[in-house]
């Protein structure tokens, strides 16, 4: 979907556990017993694994409904069965989009037709795979012929129109072009839609991604000028999966909408190009110069338009279901056979995938060998293990979300956690999720020694963080969206995790021609020792939740997390208030037309209207009520309860991220349940924490902002009665 690993780099450090020798159950050191277990199975993890997999997997391109895709799944399948998982493919039949016709023109003032190919390159066989690469455009484009004059945007998100609209720039009518980057790249064309755009091209700036960056492909990793990154333009933050089957499982027989009336397809025409193609047309723009931070690495000066750059944009696809094949491996657990701890990677991929998404699925295969050559030597797991291969992960998190839909109750009820993976490369440790697994997860990032340094990957994590500045403590970041783990966590309520390491192995690769075997293994992992690196720390996590007395969910991290995150939404607020005071006395004063340049007319600034103050206390009772329970369950030694009470326990646990949803979802997006994360209405990907109440203050809808405030509190006190019953069991 995307470079999912990014943002977590920034925030994922170490984490000084309490002072206590038991949170919730497990010590504050593993056991010489899981210690044991872990280093055998760490003892048997094997590089070479990795790389044959890799070079058999990535071979040729495998998107969904290939015939390659479908080949690995089956091939994926008889590995799982030889090591001893019961295993099935469990099939949904999704609405791909094929292009069928990609026309890009510039018509005025000159005449440029646009490639719209990338060029293989020296050294690198799988990009000479001529008609087997699939064609560069963005998938859930809706078809579309226009013509316009150009209008270019910058990132295309909101702030960008903002800065439009004090020029005095209207994109109604127009057809823009957005540099990739700055958000996911749906937002693009839906808030281009928004603003009475007609059609909507996408680029990748050299600055942000090409020569500026480094060397280009062939030489080093960086895009080259040919390169184009291909992806979904789903409006995925109003639903992920199929777009034809909203909230239920895609399949044969399912009921589908008309795709005329799917809401997740774009409402104007968009595609992808190259900084080769985007070059002439960005040239040929006039009107204002961009301001500074609009301004990339190409060797133009960068204008706004409208126009006098002219381009029509003629776009038509192939609209046909296909099958969407999800490997289900199976390992069941030898106590509590009811309790699953489900592990997931998807294996499709935009054409060839070597880093997104085989690194990691090669990693999760290796994991799951050796779990299933240690159960065979008589260390079966306790809960059941379901390891994942997800398909149609690259158009809309399809195949994941089709399959939770599908198994929604079961997962209800026997699902302990979902931990997703999905590309890898050098670097640290990333890992964002559920905060009640925040102390489970620091535990294991303290015993995995980092490849390449010597020291454990928390070490490492941590180091970065304070050369950067940063808080140095260990805190998962909260998940909004891109990857497999949205269903699970967002819609279902079942807590759940995604690692990664990055940050060392960065590239120009992304959903291009050139995510090869060959540039990954030149660029991004060679020796495939992060891969490695990968497969142990998801392993010992695994591991640890699968074998668990009680399960290890700790939750006055989790209290102090959120609790920040009442205080961030509180400050957004009177920063809100502090600005407009600001700006309304700067309006007062003529200050804004008297330091304006006359050369460089904008549009007059206007008062803004006052930011009214919110009642918070509902929420600030909540949560002291809160950390009042859960300071009364910490201090018991959950070790110490009867075998009974613990069971009694681990199913209580397992259903406390549940109590987060809301049955109604969130405002204008109903199939988001998840109250303390979601993924940003205007970001895509991009994580909004308390999200119902975050996001109608910064929409400034003050009446749903109040209301959003109750609901949340309401979900809060819900959990707080869920720590009662926990202090019930346990005393």
């Amino acid at each position: 979907m995307k470079n999912k690993l990014l943002p977590l780099l920034l925030l994922v450090g170490t984490l000084t556990v309490s002072a206590q020798e038991t949170v919730l159950g497990f010590s504050k050191k593993a056991s010489d017993e899981e210690l044991k277990l872990e280093a055998a199975f760490e003892k048997e993890l094997t590089a070479s694994n990795l790389d044959d997999w890799m070079k058999l997997m990535a071979a040729e391109p495998h998107w969904v409904g290939t015939a390659y895709g479908e080949q690995n799944v089956k091939w994926m399948e008889k590995q799982f069965k030889s090591w001893g998982y019961d295993t099935r493919i469990d099939t949904y039949q999704v609405l791909f989009p094929y292009p069928k016709v990609r026309v890009l023109e510039l018509t005025a003032p000159t005449r440029y037709s646009a490639s719209l190919k990338a060029i293989p390159v020296e050294g690198d066989p799988y990009t000479e795979q001529g008609d087997k690469l699939l064609p560069s455009y963005n998938a859930f484009s809706t078809d579309g012929d226009v013509e316009a004059d150009l209008v270019f945007v910058n990132y295309g998100i909101p702030s960008d129109y903002e800065e439009l609209e004090k020029l005095g720039i209207d994109v109604k009518g127009k057809i823009v072009i957005a540099k990739y980057q700055g958000s996911w790249r749906g937002i693009k064309p839906k808030l281009a839609a928004e603003k009475g755009a007609i059609g909507c091209i996408i680029y990748s700036d050299p600055m942000d991604d090409g020569y500026f960056q480094g060397d280009v492909y062939p030489k080093g990793p960086f895009k080259n000028k040919t390169g184009v990154q291909r992806g979904s333009v789903m409006d995925m933050p109003l639903y992920p999966g199929d777009v034809l089957t909203p909230g239920y499982a895609a399949t044969k027989d399912a009921k589908r909408l008309d795709r005329k009336d799917a809401p997740t397809i774009t409402k104007i025409p968009v595609l992808p190009i190259s900084y080769e193609d985007a070059q002439p047309l960005l040239e040929a723009l006039e009107g204002p110069v961009a301001p500074e931070k609009w301004r990339g690495g190409l060797p133009i000066t960068y204008h706004i338009g409208p126009g006098p750059a002219k381009v029509h944009l003629k776009l038509e696809f192939d609209w046909q279901l296909k099958p969407a094949h999800n490997l289900i491996a199976t390992l069941k657990g030898s106590e509590f056979p009811d309790q699953w701890v489900v592990r997931g990677n998807h294996h499709d991929a935009w054409v060839h995938g070597a880093s997104d998404p085989i690194s990691g699925m090669v990693a999760l295969m290796e994991e799951a060998r050796v779990v299933a050559k240690l159960a065979k030597q008589g260390n079966k797991p306790k809960r059941t293990l379901v390891y994942c291969a997800w398909d149609a992960e690259e158009p809309g998190l399809i195949g994941s979300t089709e399959w939770v839909e599908d198994h929604m109750g079961e997962l209800k009820q026997k699902a302990v956690a979902y931990v997703n993976t999905d590309g890898n490369s050098r670097g640290y440790l990333g890992v964002g999720g559920s905060h009640s697994l925040q102390a489970m997860v620091t535990q294991v990032a303290n015993t995995v020694t980092d490849p390449q340094k010597g020291v454990s990957v928390a070490e490492r994590r941590m180091a970065a963080n304070s050369m950067r500045g940063g808080d140095s403590s260990f805190k998962l970041s909260a998940l909004g969206s891109g990857s497999d783990y949205t269903p699970f966590i967002q819609h279902t309520g079942i807590a759940s995790l995604n690692l990664g390491f990055g940050g060392e192995g960065s590239g120009g690769e992304y959903h291009t021609i050139y995510d090869t075997y060959t540039h990954y293994t030149r660029f991004k992992d060679p020796g495939f020792q992060y891969g490695v690196a990968l497969a142990n720390t998801a392993g010992r996590i695994v591991l640890r939740m699968a074998n668990a007395e009680v399960l290890p969910f700790e939750l006055t991290q989790w209290h102090s997390t959120v609790n920040g995150y009442l205080g961030e939404v509180m400050k957004t607020l009177e920063d809100m208030r502090s600005d407009v005071e600001k700006h309304n006395k700067l309006v007062k004063k003529d200050a804004y037309q008297l330091v304006m340049d006359p050369k460089k007319p904008v549009a007059p600034a206007k008062m803004e209207a006052e930011i009214p103050y919110l009642d918070f206390s509902p929420l600030q009772n909540a949560m002291a009520d809160l950390k009042t329970s859960i300071d009364t369950f910490s201090k018991v030694d959950l070790t110490q309860l009867p075998a009974a009470k613990k069971a009694q326990l681990n199913k209580e646990l397992m259903g406390m991220e549940q109590v987060l949803l809301q049955d109604k979802g969130l405002p204008r997006r109903d199939w988001f349940k998840h109250q303390i994360y979601a993924p940003g209405f205007y970001t895509g990907y991009g994580v909004k924490t308390l999200p119902g109440v975050r996001e109608a203050i910064e929409q400034k809808e003050w009446k749903e902002a109040q209301e959003q405030i109750g609901v949340l509190a309401t979900t809060l006190k819900s959990f707080d009665a869920e720590v009662q019953k926990l202090i019930g069991i346990a005393e």
